[in-house]
């Protein structure tokens, strides 16, 4: 391929609504088009970057006895129906009718064509283990795309489905698959990506991992223990707190705390610490916007995404009304009026003096005892862990949240859609059983622009050569001058008949634009023919890293070009995980 006629402009100006790395490069580089909101068209580098992605995905799932199966894109909607997810998933499924008035969705997952596909064929134990994967494109009707190809509308994923006859199978295949997706993404050239423990959401399931990318441009705050190795999703970690060191009981008493609203506001008026303080946050619940308040103690927040697993459906934030009861600014849980569902979070629990608010306006109750004022209590973890505090496996106050970037996800289903679906298969006894399933997926374009975002300098992507869009970018200085051009041509056909991939840039321009260009391109070798080293018969050879920069003879470079991609790719497969089961 030559430069010149490659699909796509390249340009240095950084847009300005990139707002992280990656999607700056991606623009810049001539990767992506914008079309609309969270909707790209690519461009042939980062087409060529998704093709070898998925090969390795193919590999690995190959590997593990995946057999690829192609389901379609538009869906009727009475499948999502027989899983009750046409109604329970949100706003991001989205819903039309074809002309024949029938309900239709755009795939943003596949469970339940999954399901449909096997379900007349696994009527046997004798069918089982078994399982299916696709890559294709989805459609989730994303309320906020960002960054890029991070998060967006339309995207490649690959998505799997296992089957099996019991938990323990199904427990040893995600065995299997957690390893798969490590050497996936060590062979995409991530290994430093990690495993967390994290939330099913509407997945459902009751084990669920996703693997993440550390990276301050992540949406994800992860959980993480140095200490013991413990890793979590924020939604799954569990908060626990050390209330050993709160003030002693003390007498209830109401104090006037004139235009004090906010905990600070309250706690600094008081001259109390945010420790010894019970916070008041409001929800609502969306089908019913039956108001829920959820007690906290005073530094820390709500995981929103606990509290609607908590009660089984979503919430928003409150819009208080004077006929809701709700004193905004003053709710605390001793005497309060209001109809509403309370919660109250672990965080509080065993704290004997509290400074609360008395469901008054401009006023708030000092030594709050929650056991001896407000009687019995269910304590339940809706709050979200915090740097520094307690780890939930070993104890120790070693917690660091930190960001990351998802990059692929893998979930024990259990039954909820086979049962839901009606699938069933006769065992060796005869009887009738539920299979169980498991689904793994990785999103294509996310963990393309993932790399770029951990592999870049300040001009542009390092690609790892194993996805890069080309092995080899070669550069003829002097386009111009016949002897440079006949060298560097003559090179750019030795590279093809090696069979190595190679971009050839034989424009007539400055030495700073090609490079330019080079570096936003992001080709792991560069070797550039100059008129002052072809004096000398030689070649500049390099990696865009600069680990290697060196002048080899004109004929053996494609000698030394070979030495230097083997030893790339060597250096990638070295960090490539065997699998040990």
């Amino acid at each position: 391929m030559k430069l010149r006629n490659l699909v796509g402009d390249r340009f240095k100006e950084r847009p300005s609504d990139c707002v992280i790395d990656s999607h700056a490069f991606s623009v810049r580089g001539g990767y992506i088009k914008y079309v609309a909101n969270g909707i790209f068209s690519l461009y042939p580098p980062m087409k060529r970057i998704t093709k070898k992605i998925e090969n390795i995905i193919r590999e690995e799932m190959d590997a593990i006895d995946g057999q690829e199966v192609l389901f379609p894109v538009a869906l009727p909607g009475s499948l999502w129906e027989e899983s009750g997810r046409f109604e329970s998933v949100g706003e991001e499924l989205l819903r039309f009718k074809d002309r024949n008035d029938s309900q239709m969705v755009l795939g943003m997952t596949h469970e339940e064509a999954a399901v449909h596909l096997v379900r007349e064929y696994g009527q046997t134990y004798t069918k089982y283990p078994f399982m299916i994967y696709q890559i294709q494109t989805k459609f989730r009707d994303e309320a906020r795309p960002r960054a890029g190809l991070i998060r967006v509308r339309e995207f490649t994923m690959k998505d799997a489905y296992s089957f099996h006859t019991s938990q323990e199978d199904l427990e040893q295949y995600y065995d299997v698959c957690y390893q798969a997706y490590n050497r996936v993404f060590q062979r995409a050239g991530v290994p430093e990506v990690i495993a967390v423990k994290s939330d099913s959401g509407m997945m459902g399931g009751s084990v669920s991992h996703e693997y993440m990318l550390l990276a301050d441009a992540g949406e994800d705050s992860i959980v993480l223990c140095e200490e013991c190795g413990y890793r979590a999703n924020m939604e799954a970690a569990e908060t626990q707190v050390d209330n050993s060191g709160c003030m002693p009981i003390g007498e209830l008493e109401k104090v006037y705390t004139p235009n004090c609203k906010s905990i600070e506001e309250v706690t600094s008026f008081l001259g109390a610490s945010m420790e010894n303080s019970c916070k008041a946050v409001m929800y609502q619940k969306n089908m019913t916007d039956e108001y829920v308040i959820v007690f906290v103690r005073g530094d820390y927040e709500v995981n929103e995404t606990k509290l609607t697993n908590y009660l089984g459906e979503k919430v928003h934030p409150a819009e208080v009304t004077l006929e809701s009861g709700i004193v905004a600014g003053f709710t605390g849980p001793y005497d309060m009026k209001a109809d509403c569902t309370v919660i109250f979070d672990s965080s509080l629990k065993g704290i004997e003096n509290l400074v609360a608010g008395a469901n008054e306006v401009d006023y708030h109750y000092k030594g709050l005892n929650i056991a001896r004022d407000c009687g019995e209590v269910e304590y339940v973890d809706v709050a979200k862990i915090q740097t520094g505090g307690i780890c939930p496996v070993c104890g120790k106050k070693t917690i660091q949240v930190k960001r990351g970037i998802e990059v692929g996800n893998i979930f024990q289903l259990g039954t909820k859609y086979s049962a839901s679906m009606g699938m069933t298969y006769t065992d060796a006894e005869g009887n009738a059983q539920t299979p169980i399933m498991g689904c793994y997926g990785i999103g294509v374009g996310r963990l393309a622009a993932s790399v770029c975002e951990a592999r870049h300098d300040d001009n542009g992507p390092i690609w790892p050569i194993s996805i890069a869009p080309w092995e080899v970018h070669l550069c003829c200085m002097r386009a111009d001058q016949e002897e440079c051009k006949a060298a560097a041509d003559d090179l750019y056909k030795k590279l093809q008949s090696a069979g190595i991939e190679v971009i050839y840039d034989d424009r007539d321009v400055r030495a700073g634009a090609m490079f330019a260009d080079a570096d936003l391109l992001g080709v792991p070798i560069r070797v550039v023919v100059g008129p002052k080293n072809l004096k000398n018969n030689q070649v500049e050879l390099s990696t865009r890293d600069k680990s290697i920069q060196k002048l080899v003879d004109l004929d053996v470079a494609i000698a030394e070009i070979q030495a230097v991609k083997e030893q790339l790719f060597a250096e990638i497969n070295a960090k490539v995980e065997p699998y040990n089961c």
